[in-house]
């Protein structure tokens, strides 16, 4: 029960931190950022791709990995590139952004299948989805938009996990397709992690406390 509640959970989290935080990107949500995509990737490395390797072949393994890659920057041109933690995003009057919504629930049902399989899986989701989360409620406060749509928005965002995770666990065509489906997921959470190792250092200087917290999210999911 708890791999459908902690992706909740997350939600919640990622939401009462903007609150605190009063809708302001802190450091603290970039370190977290910069940390999640260290530990997701290391979780999948670890716990997808050797499970991933046994039961389909090199050739395989490597195209599903490669069509996630091209899946998650298919999906990030429509989401403003808002799972690794970009913020830039702009929105005229009021009306709400559904193209960036449909892909940002895209990428969170997605995330539910491998979970399925992997329960450590469910601790990379549920760290990664709290700066998401957070990232999510701060954009939607700063437009003002009103707090049945802001309700609304994060409610189906924080079911979509669960739902994907449900599905990979009651359907046959899940099971038999489930290693495919954690392929891609390993490329889509290898875009993510490197693209925020990519954005570390825009300006070439070393940054100590970045630095610390992807070891630290590797070395955890590593001993986990």
């Amino acid at each position: 029960m708890y791999k459908y509640i902690l992706p909740v959970i997350a939600i919640f989290i990622g939401v009462s931190i903007t609150i605190i935080a009063k809708k302001q990107k802190t450091t603290g949500t970039k370190l977290l950022v910069s940390f999640s995509g260290a530990f997701l990737l290391a979780l999948a490395l670890f716990e997808l791709l050797p499970e991933v390797y046994h039961h389909l072949d090199t050739e395989q393994t490597v195209l599903f990995i490669l069509l996630g890659i091209l899946l998650q920057i298919v999906l990030e041109f429509f989401s403003k590139g808002i799972e690794h933690g970009h913020t830039q995003i702009h929105n005229e009057g009021k009306k709400l952004p559904w193209v960036l919504f449909v892909s940002l629930c895209i990428h969170s049902f997605l995330e539910g299948f491998p979970i399925h399989q992997h329960n450590d899986m469910v601790y990379g989701v549920l760290i990664h989805k709290i700066p998401i989360a957070a990232l999510i409620t701060s954009f939607l406060l700063q437009y003002n938009y009103s707090k049945i749509q802001v309700f609304g928005f994060l409610l189906v965002f924080a079911v979509m996990t669960p739902l994907g995770t449900y599905i990979s666990n009651n359907t046959i065509l899940a099971t038999e397709y489930i290693n495919i489906v954690n392929a891609i997921m390993i490329g889509v959470f290898l875009h993510i992690a490197t693209t925020v190792l990519f954005q570390i250092n825009k300006n070439l200087k070393f940054n100590l406390s970045k630095l610390v917290v992807l070891c630290l999210g590797i070395s955890i999911a590593y001993f986990i």
